[in-house]
């Protein structure tokens, strides 16, 4: 992991296209802006995690979870 110190104003760049700018510091927060190309996805980690432990609960679904879709729409499949 690159470790980079940085003052409120500062950025670095990844590649290109990211910059990340510190925006403010607010005690023990720190405010950071994030510049990139649109089709890049930009999460915090925490929501992240939160999304892919949804995922895999998901893909877990049983049978019987699947025979109860066709209900959710029952116009669907006419």
């Amino acid at each position: 992991m690159l470790v980079v110190t940085r003052k409120a104003g500062e950025s670095i760049v990844i590649g290109d296209e990211i910059r990340i700018t510190v925006v403010a510091l607010e005690g023990d927060r720190v405010r950071i802006g994030v510049e990139a190309p649109k089709e890049v996805t930009i999460l915090r980690q925490e929501l992240r995690e939160a999304v892919c432990q949804e995922n895999r609960a998901a893909a877990k679904t049983g049978p019987e979870a699947i025979a109860l879709l066709p209900r959710l729409n029952p116009g669907r499949n006419k």
